[in-house]
């Protein structure tokens, strides 16, 4: 054991990052109470930054953390019942609890869990952000982000749904094939949206996103070859893998944004494309075309630009009005407009971004803003971009996009 501080938080973080969700799994699966196993994993956590600097840190993090998290966990529901038969079940629980304890590897429930927060009985609405939270540690603010509501009213629907898996005793299982579909679309958007928040963090530098376009790429893959003859699944690990496949070129050596347009092609993971275009290739032989196809498509479309030089317009804005026509959301609409906007000019594009003007879910959405920016630049429009370019910049996390914004809105001033 080493007993540096700097080390000992540096494990407790690491450890944090690679088995959060794993850990809440498997306390979740054995007692179906969410919210309890991941206070008694924010107490193990707690207690491994006060110690860890002192005792040093364990040969295994993960198995010492759940050692603790699983004791108050037990002492809470010994604080709780109080009844003799309360006390039998009680030390029912924690014998099987140390009997699955061991040394060997910590079996992984996490597809389990996605699957019973996707379960009917929980709002159909809530599903995906309960499955970032449980499984991927993503805070209310967060979540609430990428699905466009207060972080208020996403805290309260989290907290009634993990009450509602308690209540109901919804089992902790990977559903029957005849089950899988109505729950696979929550499963898929939690997937997809954890990728995204990763993905939006491309140098690794936040330690609350980091690695999480990695996990979204595992858990797609677990989903797929869970069910390697669902185009869906198929579809979104295609989709993912198109997009990881162009994180070297999304950078300069400098650290500075480079639109997707103007990437260097030949720093793109070749054989991750490939992948891409056989997944793609095998969920289309389904006949069935679902959202993640279609998106997956619009990337293999911009793939191709490395072999003709050019990029397909027309055929993206193809796709994005079949995709419309499947999702109708203001993100997909967004796009559309900027496909739009190359195929039929500035003037329809901002046409139809002005569409959406009325949906007030927008105003706080970066990417709008940036994409009014730039058509209004286009038509001369320079008061009117400029004021979209500060609404952009403002609403803008990364330091490297806002530097590319503030140069785009500096060119346009002068």
């Amino acid at each position: 054991m080493d007993s540096r501080p700097e080390i000992a938080r540096a494990a407790a973080e690491a450890a944090a990052r690679q088995s959060y969700g794993k850990l809440v799994a498997w306390l979740a699966a054995r007692t179906r109470d969410v919210t309890a196993a991941e206070d008694a994993l924010a107490d193990a956590f707690a207690a491994a930054l006060e110690r860890w600097p002192k005792s040093g840190v364990p040969e295994k993090p993960e198995a010492w953390l759940l050692a603790v998290a699983r004791r108050r966990r037990v002492d809470a529901v010994r604080r709780r019942l109080t009844r003799e038969a309360a006390r039998d079940h009680l030390k029912l629980i924690a014998e099987e609890m140390e009997a699955r304890m061991t040394d060997e590897e910590l079996p992984d429930e996490r597809l389990r869990l996605m699957f019973a927060c996707a379960h009917p009985a929980i709002e159909p609405g809530v599903r995906a952000p309960l499955i970032l939270q449980t499984v991927l540690g993503f805070d209310a603010a967060t979540i609430a982000s990428a699905f466009l509501v207060s972080p208020a009213t996403m805290g309260q629907r989290l907290v009634r749904a993990k009450m509602r898996i308690r209540e109901t005793g919804i089992p902790f299982r990977v559903p029957e094939r005849a089950e899988l579909g109505e729950r696979l679309d929550a499963v898929l958007e939690a997937i997809y949206a954890a990728f995204a928040e990763g993905w939006s963090d491309p140098a690794g530098t936040e330690t609350q996103r980091r690695n999480l376009a990695t996990e979204g790429i595992w858990l797609g893959r677990l989903v797929a070859k869970l069910m390697p003859q669902e185009p869906e699944a198929l579809g979104l690990l295609a989709l993912m893998l198109f997009a990881e496949a162009r994180r070297a070129a999304r950078r300069s050596a400098e650290g500075d944004f480079v639109p997707l347009a103007e990437q260097d092609c030949d720093l793109w993971d070749r054989a991750l494309i490939d992948e891409a275009e056989m997944l793609l290739s095998h969920a289309a032989s389904s006949g069935v075309v679902g959202r993640y196809q279609l998106e997956a498509a619009v990337q293999s479309a911009h793939a191709a630009r490395r072999l003709t030089g050019r990029t397909d317009w027309p055929a993206i804005r193809a796709l994005y009005d079949a995709l419309f026509s499947i999702v109708g959301s203001p993100v997909v609409a967004i796009n559309r407009a900027v496909a739009l906007a190359e195929t039929e000019g500035a003037v329809a594009g901002l046409a139809a971004l002005y569409v959406l003007g009325d949906d007030k879910r927008l105003n706080e959405y970066q990417p709008y803003w940036a994409a009014r920016a730039g058509l209004l630049a286009r038509l001369g429009q320079v008061p009117q971009a400029s004021e979209a370019y500060d609404r952009a910049i403002g609403l803008e996390r990364d330091p490297a996009v806002r530097r590319f914004l503030q140069g785009k809105r500096a060119a346009l001033r002068n």
